[in-house]
């Protein structure tokens, strides 16, 4: 019989309200697990993020600390999915001694920065107690893999390559002929996509850059349609930004589901977001997935996801005519995208496929309940 697993992600809970990556590997670890046969049991929804400085959340501690004792079935492993400084697990270590079961943590990350400062003493002692703990830590990165060696055995470390399910983002060649012509594209040109949630910080100045490139390459005389996916609270700065291009070559096409993104992806050349101090991006492996080159900043995970050269084009992070130049190169030599986008489906296939990539979780935690 499959272990029973008391499964919770103090960051963000499973079917938060704003998408992110962290919370789609959530959810595809967690369907992982299901899809194995593994019991999951829910045991939280709190929230952790800034938890040491809310003590109205305090009481929802104890609360779910005790009813986490009393969980039926009674769990075998208790698993927390990214535990961190910001959003330490005040649950899982406390739980799982109590009930004297294995305790695991998927992502977890570690850094000495946070003890420097007052504000974040709290958080970094109650991460490393719960990565001290830890029977098993996994990571998703390499950086973060480093970081955790120097606090945790290797024995006890595993490092697990990001990755999505890649049939569900495949080419659909019905989808790109119909919103190519929803689009008004003629051929020759090519289209630009890029999808990001539209809220301030580092999404939305991802999306400024990339449309200012766009803007240098349509003075330059370079014909294409620019296709962005996404939506918040940032939208109408960027329509404002992107005024200066064409109308009928900027297309602001919404939310859109994640399992719908095939359709789009398969619409498009080239995907195109620089991704500032991004952590991993799981677009790019769904966009490669699909067929699509990428150009992006050589910085932060992207590199973990995105083979430069042979399956997109990374650039030094903030250097614009770099940006600028990657992009042209792509945008004039559709055999280029073509090889680099039948390169990037077999890479994803091979090397970040979760139904593979799991498969080490799935042995590492059968092992702990022997």
């Amino acid at each position: 019989m499959m272990p029973v697993i008391a499964y919770y992600t103090p960051f963000k809970p499973l079917g938060f309200h704003r998408p992110s990556g962290d919370l789609t590997i959530a959810t595809g670890l967690r369907d992982h697990l299901l899809d194995a046969e593994f019991r999951i049991l829910y045991p939280s929804r709190l929230r952790a993020r800034w938890i040491y400085w809310k003590p109205w959340l305090w009481a929802v501690i104890l609360r779910d600390r005790q009813r986490g004792l009393h969980l039926k079935p009674r769990p075998d492993i208790w698993l927390t999915y990214h535990t961190y400084y910001k959003a330490p697990d005040v649950l899982g270590p406390w739980i799982s001694r109590k009930l004297n079961i294995p305790y695991v943590i998927f992502q977890g990350i570690y850094s000495t920065k946070p003890r420097k400062s007052w504000k974040t003493l709290a958080g970094f002692m109650l991460n490393r107690k719960a990565l001290l703990q830890a029977r098993h830590v996994f990571t998703n990165r390499r950086e973060d893999m480093t970081n955790l060696q120097r606090l945790i055995p290797d024995e006890r470390l595993t490092y697990i390559a990001p990755g999505i399910v890649p049939d569900q983002f495949t080419f659909d060649a019905s989808a790109r002929k119909y919103l190519r012509d929803c689009w008004n594209v003629v051929e020759p040109d090519p289209v630009i996509l890029s999808a990001a949630m539209f809220r301030s910080g580092v999404k939305s100045d991802g999306l400024s850059w990339l449309i200012e490139t766009c803007i240098t390459l349509h003075q330059q005389g370079k014909r294409f349609h620019l296709v962005i996916a996404g939506d918040g609270r940032q939208k109408q700065r960027l329509q404002s930004l992107s005024e200066r291009l064409p109308a009928d070559r900027i297309h602001f096409i919404g939310k859109i589901p994640r399992l719908e993104m095939y359709r789009i992806y398969s619409a498009s050349d080239i995907f195109a977001f620089p991704g500032i101090r991004e952590t991993l991006g799981m677009v790019y492996l769904e966009a490669q997935s699909c067929g699509l080159p990428v150009v992006a900043f050589e910085n932060g995970g992207i590199p973990e996801v995105v083979q430069n050269g042979a399956t997109g084009l990374l650039t030094p992070p903030f250097e614009y005519q770099a940006y600028v130049d990657a992009l042209r190169r792509l945008m004039e030599a559709p055999l280029l995208r073509r090889n680099m986008g039948a390169t990037g489906q077999n890479y994803v296939r091979t090397a970040h496929n979760i139904q593979h990539n799991y498969q080490r979780v799935q042995t590492v935690l059968q092992h702990l309940v022997l």
